[in-house]
This record gives structure tokens, C-alpha cells and sequence, in this order.
């Protein structure tokens, strides 16, 4: 599977998250029981799909491998596998954050600069 994955976050959750070490999950991923991650090649359809209309949001990249056996590759939109951590998200996990506006300035650039 992939090497990185990406976590997508308000602004609020990011700085949460900073704050506390760990994500607290909210919306979806509180709903699902699990955390929500898209790939590189999905990101962008998450983003068109989740978070039209949002100004400023937040990337966080994160080694596929630190995060375990609690990391799955399950079938969502359209069948394709996305990956989804059952287990806590804690800040030591990122690898790399991004802020995103929304015209997405510099995020293929990011996409590479991570994966590289």
C-alpha cells in the first residue's frame, strides 16, 4: 500500500490536535469509529467531496507503516481501498502539515515534496 497517507483537518481540529498530542475525533470519523485518510492519488476527489465550499484547511502526512496493524485498507467510493486508523491519531504520527487555502496553492508540491 501506500508509503504516506493524508489526514484532511479544519484549522480548529489541527490546532486541537497540537494542543493535546492526539486528535480528537469529531463529524465522520466519530461517527464511523474511525479516523478517515485518503492516499495522494485520492486526496484531491476527498477534498471535492468532503470539503467543497471550506476556506483554509490542514494536511497532515503520515507514514503508512508507524501507524500498525490499527491501519486498514477498506473499500469505499467507488471500491477503492482508503486507508482508515482504528486506533488514536497522536501527533508523533505526523510526518509532515500543509495549510491549505482554497484554491489549494502548492499542494501537488507538497504531494511530491513528502513522497520524495
Amino acid at each position: 500500500m501506500e508509503r504516506l497517507i493524508y489526514k484532511i483537518l479544519s484549522p480548529e481540529a489541527d490546532a486541537q490536535m497540537r494542543a493535546d498530542g492526539r486528535l480528537a475525533p469529531g463529524g465522520v470519523d466519530a461517527a464511523d469509529g474511525f479516523i478517515h485518510f485518503s492516499t495522494a492519488a485520492q486526496l484531491s476527489e476527498t477534498l471535492d467531496k468532503h470539503y467543497a465550499g471550506h476556506g483554509a484547511l490542514v494536511i497532515l502526512a503520515a507514514a503508512s507503516a508507524d501507524l500498525g496493524d490499527a491501519l486498514r485498507w477498506e473499500a469505499s467510493r467507488g471500491g477503492d481501498l482508503f486507508p482508515h486508523l482504528y486506533a488514536v491519531f497522536e501527533t508523533a504520527h505526523v510526518s509532515a502539515r500543509f495549510a491549505l487555502n482554497a484554491t489549494r496553492d502548492g499542494l501537488d508540491g507538497f504531494l511530491s515534496g513528502v513522497a520524495a
